[in-house]
């Protein structure tokens, strides 16, 4: 409600009354708060471009290697992960030859059967056993750094000698160190960490495809 004073001249005062505030205005007000704290956000990526460098050439290195990407995520992170795969195997931006990545998160009977053998920390891990070979890269999505089947991945992958990259948030939790490279977006709201990922890994599609081979 938005208070408002009237001159009332029969009274020969001012009188308080209210009425309703706009809808537009309270959520062009809160949109506007939301923009900001993605702009401070994403202005904190500046500082991770050393460590990106260093990741493009990991993936690099593996696709033209003739090696894969193996990609996971834990909660919201599982649609990023699909995302991030498929920029890999279809195309980001330019026209071009498909590179083998596969999302970890995308098999729903295999991860329902590992939960019901095994655990669910294991839905990752158990694939990456199965599938990583050494010169694969396993990337791994997580906005608090505390999702455990993300870290049980990372430590799979660390047994089978396959280099990681494991984008994080927060202070990097408990995942933080287990990859070969991290990108921690700094902050406390999960979904600007979020939006800061996913910055971060289409810049790194972006950077990879420039140097890709089109056939």
């Amino acid at each position: 409600m938005l208070a408002m004073r009237w001159f009332c001249p029969n009274e020969g005062r001012f009188q308080l009354f209210f009425r309703r505030t706009p809808f537009y205005a309270v959520a062009m007000s809160h949109l506007q708060r939301t923009i900001e704290e993605s702009i401070v956000t994403l202005r904190s990526l500046a500082a991770l471009a050393e460590p990106l460098d260093r990741a493009v050439l990991l993936v690099l290195r593996a696709l033209l290697g003739g090696r894969k990407l193996l990609v996971c995520g834990n909660g919201g992170s599982a649609s990023d992960a699909t995302h991030l795969a498929t920029e890999f195997l279809c195309r980001f931006q330019n026209d071009r030859r498909p590179y083998p990545a596969i999302s970890l998160t995308a098999n729903g009977e295999f991860m329902t059967a590992v939960c019901n053998d095994y655990h669910a920390d294991e839905i990752f891990a158990r694939q990456v056993w199965g599938l990583a070979e050494k010169g694969d890269v396993l990337i791994g999505l997580t906005t608090s750094g505390k999702s455990k089947n993300i870290v049980r991945a990372l430590e799979e992958a660390k047994k089978k000698g396959v280099e990681s990259i494991a984008f994080l948030g927060r202070d990097g939790g408990f995942t933080k160190g287990l990859a070969t490279i991290d990108l921690i977006v700094p902050g406390n709201n999960t979904a600007r960490i979020q939006e800061g990922q996913k910055v971060l890994y289409h810049a790194l599609c972006e950077m990879v495809e420039e140097k890709l081979p089109k056939q």
